[in-house]
């Protein structure tokens, strides 16, 4: 199956969980990817599997929250692709304390990644999507930034924030035929989700109506609807994968 033939497809926080599913299955689908982590390592690993399927993988260790370090990869990247069709804005991480006792750099940190991160990468390939005329724009939001979550006041900001992001981005970018749509996860079996107790994964999971947590597959199934050619008349959307947890 070929949905996403010879697309080019660039995807942040590649190297693992939600980023390493939709960037396999973009290839999977006939997609060449870039894969864009914080180390060399994990985007080399990731971008060595893509091979394995047959298509082109470029690796690129960038710190998404570093402006600069994101206009000379968006360069590079556009120098070795010679195109881009797919932004997959996924890179996140989570500094989890309770408001009264989160540092200011606990806040900076998970906004400068989660939601400045997803600013300076599609900025830097906007100009690129508007002189095509076409483009992809897919944020990896949260259902925390729909429903809040204690103890996650800087994740919840980040995300919420990304949703609204979102938004006006797809706003501004319709004119040129360019889309900008956001998933919003439920809990998804990852690295994150991995370090919770059994109790708290059961009072979570008590809250799914599907009873379990979902997959990074899950996501990227997702993510392969938004960035189809069939999907072009949807935009500024906000699709929640959730198990139901968010109605």
């Amino acid at each position: 199956m070929s949905l996403l033939n010879d697309k080019v497809a660039v995807v942040t926080g590649a190297g693992r969980g939600i980023g390493r599913a939709v960037a396999i299955a973009y290839a999977k689908m006939g997609a060449n990817v870039v894969c864009v982590s914080r180390t060399e390592e994990n985007a080399s690993r990731v971008a060595t599997e893509i091979e394995a399927l047959g298509q082109k993988a470029w690796a690129f260790a960038v710190d998404v929250s570093d402006t600069s370090a994101v206009e000379a990869s968006a360069k590079s990247i556009l120098e070795a692709t010679g195109k881009l069709d797919i932004l997959v804005n996924n890179a996140g991480i989570t500094r989890d304390n309770l408001l009264m006792r989160m540092s200011e750099e606990e806040w900076d940190t998970v906004l400068n990644t989660n939601l400045k991160g997803a600013f300076n990468f599609t900025k830097a390939f906007t100009r690129t999507f508007m002189k095509q005329r076409s483009g992809r724009i897919i944020n990896i939001a949260s259902v925390i930034g729909l429903v809040g979550n204690a103890g996650q006041s800087n994740y919840a900001a980040s995300k919420a924030a990304l949703l609204g992001f979102t938004k006006s981005v797809a706003k501004e970018l319709a004119p040129r035929g360019i889309t900008a749509n956001a998933i919003a996860p439920g809990f998804i079996e990852t690295d994150m989700t991995a370090v919770l107790d059994e109790k708290v994964r059961g009072s979570i999971i008590d809250r799914v109506p599907m009873a379990r947590f979902g997959s990074p597959e899950d996501i990227a199934n997702a993510a392969i609807f938004l960035a189809m050619e069939s999907t072009n008349y949807m935009t500024g959307q906000i699709l929640t994968v959730d198990g139901g947890m968010v109605m």
